[in-house]
């Protein structure tokens, strides 16, 4: 019922576009970015200093029809991996917006988390662990092949769902579903946004939640969020919080925290840092990030304890 109710959406607002189409808006952007990162670790393979690279190109176009719909599509390529990170079209008009194709889906688009205020992450921070120490991500289906489907805007809610269809012999099919509702109170601007993912395979489902408040007021925002996971063999919670500061219109800092646990295995992350966010130029900009991690293994196996002290720098050039 769930594949046919969203097919069936897909194909009535495909149904009713109009043949006279304006003019589409063509845009091409992109970023490349240059790091250098450095780990002081309990564990040899995560221990020293490496570089880094990383970098994408965005082409879209939208396109307003005559009757009223809007149409767009958008290609990104992830230069450095030589692929293509996301390919999709969307139709949007007065009963919403329908997304097709390799997208990230309704868990990245209105899950709020602790971790979406550092701008920046330090990779070889941890490697040795196991279980998610990313709330966000947590409720992240990935770039696959979707069906998304966002409702009108209702006051200040915005909520949709994401379906996943891993095929005839697939075993990891995936729905999503999402909310954000923002309001102000007290001169403070108030987010709260939640997402909630089922991958359902052959042998045991997998269910995922993320829930966070943002609050900003001035120049401070402030996010917290938890999120859960649950499979055979699996029971994760993760705990985040994070404050961001504008210092002026060429500087912010942010200092966050996060413990994930899996109360099945007793594996333990807990993660701190702080970053800088300079703006060089218009279109180059510095982030210079620290973090102090310490991984327990519990009792799982083939995993090894870490600990450490991680720093990166990066420069990225964007358009």
């Amino acid at each position: 019922m769930r594949k046919l109710l969203l097919g069936t959406t897909a194909l009535a607002a495909a149904a009713t576009l109009s043949a006279n189409a304006a003019l589409a808006d063509v845009s091409l952007s992109g970023y490349y970015e240059w790091s250098v990162s450095s780990t002081g670790s309990d564990v040899a393979a995560t221990d020293g200093t490496s570089f880094g690279n990383d970098s994408e190109i965005k082409f879209s176009f939208t396109n307003k029809t005559d009757s009223g719909l809007t149409v767009g599509m958008a290609v990104e390529m992830e230069t450095d991996a030589a692929g293509i990170d996301e390919s999709n079209i969307y139709i949007s008009g007065g009963f919403g917006k329908i997304v097709l194709g390799q997208q990230d889906g309704v868990g990245e688009d209105y899950g709020v988390s602790a971790t979406d205020l550092p701008a920046e992450e330090i990779t070889a921070a941890g490697q040795s662990d196991s279980i998610g120490i990313e709330n966000a991500d947590i409720v992240d289906l990935g770039d696959g092949n979707k069906v998304s489907y966002h409702l009108p805007a209702m006051g200040g809610l915005t909520a949709g769902v994401s379906y996943l269809d891993s095929g005839p012999e697939g075993s990891a099919d995936q729905t999503a579903y999402g909310f954000k509702y923002a309001m102000e109170a007290g001169g403070a601007g108030i987010t709260i946004g939640g997402a909630t993912a089922t991958t359902e395979n052959s042998t045991q489902d997998q269910d995922t939640q993320v829930l966070g408040v943002s609050v900003s007021s001035g120049n401070i925002t402030a996010n917290v969020s938890q999120a859960t996971s649950e499979a055979s063999g699996v029971d994760e919670e993760s705990n985040g919080a994070a404050i961001s500061f504008k210092v002026s219109d060429a500087m912010k800092f942010i200092v966050h925290t996060t413990e994930t646990e899996d109360s099945s295995t007793s594996e333990k992350y807990t993660n701190s840092g702080a970053e800088i966010v300079y703006t060089i130029a218009s279109g180059l900009t510095a982030y210079i990030n620290i973090e102090d991690y310490d991984y327990k293994v519990g009792t799982s196996t083939g995993n090894t304890a870490d600990s450490g002290t991680a720093s990166k720098l990066t420069i990225k050039a964007s358009f």
